[in-house]
């Protein structure tokens, strides 16, 4: 790290992340209707992305920016397969 920003800014964020991924959680589980379920699941696997993201600053290391992108990657197609299957009642047409 090195600046002082960072050195208070990144700790900061990664608990911020982390309790996002909580209250989405707790809005995964009690959630009224299954699109508000896959909704907060949608933005438990962003929020967790991002969190691998920042743990990359802080550590300095680029491994952990290639594990967002297939974080990523794979997020995406969940959430499209899962709006598919709500939508049509299958995945696989």
């Amino acid at each position: 790290m090195n600046t002082p920003l960072l050195a208070w800014s990144l700790p900061l964020a990664l608990g911020m992340l982390v309790l996002a991924m909580l209250l989405c959680l707790m809005r995964m589980l009690r959630g009224p209707g299954a699109q508000d379920r896959i909704l907060a699941l949608d933005t438990i696997y962003i929020n967790g992305m991002l969190l691998i993201l920042v743990l990359g600053v802080y550590w300095s290391s680029s491994n952990y920016f290639e594990a967002a992108l297939l974080i990523a990657l794979l997020g995406f197609i969940g959430s499209t397969a899962l709006a598919k299957f709500l939508l049509r009642g299958e995945v696989i047409e």
